[in-house]
């Protein structure tokens, strides 16, 4: 342990040179740095409020989707530093998923049509929510482009489920709660034949073409959606948009917008003006008002019917049954946005100069007083607008999306022709505030804005172009999310941040206090399924089990080794490789890489995954541990072996010794050295409170889970030295060190958190 000790306090020594040198040489005052980067003090201002020190958390957690990437994106805030990308539609190497069995399987959730689709547009995250708020358990995706919803569950932050709507061709308007995750609302966008399959010309569009809203069940407990029990209300083919579920005294009910109300069917290359003329010629589109409460009663009742296998209430039964009512909004809306209290519905119309606040109460007392305007050419009722409008503001050009602040009554609204945020009052309708950003900001995100509490401090605007604000990387330029301080009267620009995985079209934060995401899992999980992994193995249970033409085989890992280190198979041989990690130290990642044929798994800790693959070609392939683990990473590796059919076995060489005991002697006064240092790091933790820190306690657990395969290796170097084999007695004994040096690295490291953060002595 000297040897091992003077390696570290040397590297101490150079490290503090360094750092003296630096100091020596970098000594420039505030004022120097500021001249020299041409910085204000507002930029110090704004750099102060976005910086977190050096092991420091963010406050808040955003989840911003991957657009095309088809994933989800984790950054802190306020430092707005990117800490994960979630593999969801799409597969994601680092995680291992889309590589390993299980994580495919959640990928095949996603086909469609029998179809595999290796692309997603990722776009509406929802976080899920008890009573309103956000509870931090899961979190839910759409794929805009394929008509899919994804399930993460937040205590691993892996994606767990994709479901593909049995009916939609297309979607807009998901995810959304409900205010306790009963379901997750998604609403198509294009309309389409709902039957599977079934092919109608654009000249039937409006007989056989429609639209909907689908309610899909989730399941809490299960942590899954149950599409046996989910639903679809049958809509016209009007093009639904963005929707958002009541909340409070609206609870029940659901809100979605729509555009193209026209109904009209372009067709440019026909000579026919584009659809963009047609689905913006009339003054107004409709907002749909659904009580999804009572048509889940409906369908409990029978009242659906099947198409694709999936429950659909007509359009007719939804309007003779009450549950779905239109009310004219201003032309193409894309925000629906339910204020915190669930007592009013704000719309921001793009073509329009206004956000339109819709009152609740007013809604429903023209459904009880069945006081309707007009019905569409479906018969659906139509509430005037006057009968609901609780008030209009003008805020500017091309009003889109609304959020909340915790203070009462505030909301910010993006406009994305004049490129600004606006800050308003909905209760009296004033404009309190703008703030310019940069180039057509699309959505926006406060603090738990869709929730029941928002929490305000910060709002992000989701900019839809970059141009001129970060180093230029060629024609196709990142997306920009600006973080604008809102805890005072006027908003302040505080950073902008390149998100440079396809273009994030939505994003939802929530307090980084209510996220309580596991470490470990328990030895032999799946992660995928949450259960225990039917290929797990125990230290020491490892094997190799031949039928026909299959292998499979059940391994380990733990630092620094791979068990087996040698896989024998023959070509053509199937290939199954079950691998548990049985690391329980916090963030001791393995992964698994085979050579030649595109095996990568991420294991982390608990851990089992199960690759397969077919040996199709005969000869050597490397495997290896693909996330840096330890100082031997490099050493942790093994061998495929493909032989040819009927090959035999050449006769064995021996083994050369080279070690003598001598070197099996140093291996032992190294031990006894470790050792005592050991026994020092542990005297020091157990003389003061360590028991008060959590995270402590974990680092101890781990110790003592290495120093516990301690004795099973010693007593392999002691058999060998009784017999002369200082060989292997040599070997096993460095093994032991190994195990120490591990033991005493989780030690130290629990040693300086102690002592970083207060701990005190205890009495005896």
């Amino acid at each position: 342990m000297r040897t091992y000790a003077r390696v570290f306090g040397t590297l101490l020594i150079v490290l503090g040179v360094t750092a003296a040198a630096g100091m020596a040489v970098s000594a420039e005052s505030l004022q120097d740095v500021m001249k020299r980067r041409e910085l204000t003090q507002q930029d110090l201002l704004a750099a102060a409020k976005t910086y977190v020190p050096s092991g420091k958390r963010d406050e808040f957690l955003g989840f911003s989707s991957g657009g095309q990437s088809g994933q989800v994106i984790v950054y802190g805030i306020p430092s707005m530093r990117i800490v994960k990308y979630i593999g969801v539609f799409t597969p994601e190497p680092w995680q291992g998923y889309g590589f390993d069995e299980s994580s495919k399987v959640v990928l095949d959730g996603g086909k469609v049509d029998g179809k595999t689709i290796t692309w997603g547009d990722s776009h509406h995250p929802a976080i899920s929510e008890t009573n309103g708020q956000y509870d931090g358990q899961f979190l839910f995706i759409n794929d805009k482009g394929n008509s899919r919803m994804a399930v993460i569950d937040l205590r691993d932050f892996e994606t767990k489920q994709i479901v593909a709507n049995p009916i939609f061709k297309s979607e807009h308007g998901g995810a959304f709660v409900t205010p306790n995750t009963d379901y997750v609302i998604e609403t198509a966008q294009y309309p389409t034949p709902l039957e599977n399959k079934k092919f109608y010309p654009l000249e039937q569009f409006n007989d056989k073409y429609r639209g909907g809203v689908t309610y899909w069940k989730f399941d809490r407990t299960a942590g899954r959606i149950q599409p046996q029990n989910s639903f679809t209300v049958e809509l016209p083919p009007y093009s639904q948009d963005l929707s958002d579920a009541g909340k409070g005294p609206s609870d029940g009910w659901s809100f979605t917008n729509s555009f193209c109300t026209e109904r009209y069917v372009g067709g440019i290359e026909k000579g026919r003006p584009p659809y963009e003329a047609g689905c913006s010629a009339k003054d107004t589109d409709y907002l749909h008002v659904i009580n999804w409460r009572k048509a889940a009663e409906l369908v409990a009742q029978g009242k659906a019917r099947k198409i694709n296998g999936h429950n659909v209430i007509p359009l007719e039964t939804a309007v003779k049954e009450g549950i779905l009512f239109l009310i004219p909004e201003p032309k193409s809306p894309h925000g629906v946005d339910v204020t915190p209290d669930g007592k009013l519905i704000i719309i921001a119309g793009k073509l329009d100069t206004h956000v339109s606040v819709f009152s609740f109460d007013k809604i429903q007392a023209a459904i009880r007083a069945r006081k309707f305007e007009s019905r569409d050419a479906y018969g659906i009722p139509v509430i005037a607008m006057s009968d609901v409008m609780q008030l209009q503001v003008q805020l500017g050009l091309g009003p889109l999306h609304t959020q909340y602040d915790s203070k009462p009554c505030i909301a910010y609204t993006s406009l994305y022709v004049d490129s600004q945020v606006a800050k308003w009052n909905y209760c009296d309708g004033k404009v309190l505030d703008k703030i310019s950003v940069q180039y057509n900001i699309g959505h926006l995100m406060t603090m738990e804005g869709d929730s029941a509490d928002p929490k305000g401090h910060y709002l992000v605007a989701l900019n839809k172009l970059a141009i001129d604000r970060f180093t230029p990387v060629g024609p196709l330029h990142p997306q920009n999310h600006q973080l604008i301080d809102i805890s005072g009267d006027k908003m302040e620009l505080l950073y902008d941040m390149p998100l440079p995985l396809g273009e994030p079209h939505y994003a939802v934060a929530i307090a980084a206090s209510k996220l309580k995401p596991a470490i470990r899992y328990k030895v032999g999980t799946d992660s995928r399924t949450d259960k225990p992994h039917p290929g797990a193995v125990k230290a020491g249970e490892e094997h190799t089990v031949r039928k026909g033409a299959r292998v499979e085989v059940f391994g380990t890992l733990i630092r620094s080794h791979i068990t087996p280190e040698t896989i024998e198979v023959e070509v053509g041989d199937e290939v199954v490789i079950n691998l548990t990690s049985l690391e329980r130290a916090e963030d001791e990642t393995h992964g698994f890489a085979v050579s030649t044929y595109n095996i990568q798994a991420s294991i982390e800790p608990g851990k089992t995954v199960q690759v397969k693959f077919k040996a199709d070609k005969e000869g050597v392939y490397p495997y290896y541990c693909t996330e840096f683990c330890s100082a031997l990473h490099l050493e942790m590796q093994g061998y495929l072996l493909v032989k040819p059919k009927g090959y035999k076995a050449v006769k064995a060489v021996a083994e050369v010794a080279v070690y003598t005991k001598v070197d099996y002697d140093k291996e032992l006064k190294k031990i006894a050295d470790t050792q005592a240092v050991i026994d020092s790091v542990v005297g020091y933790i157990t003389s003061v409170n360590y028991k008060d820190f959590p995270d402590v306690v974990a680092m101890v657990d781990d110790a003592f889970d290495q120093a516990g395969k301690i004795p099973a290796a010693k007593a392999k170097h002691d058999e060998a030295a009784k017999r002369g084999d200082f060989q292997n007695a040599t070997l096993w004994a460095e093994q032991v060190w190994q195990y120490q040096v591990k033991t005493a690295d989780l030690g130290l490291r629990a040693k300086t958190y102690l002592e970083q953060n207060g701990a005190k002595k205890v009495s005896k």
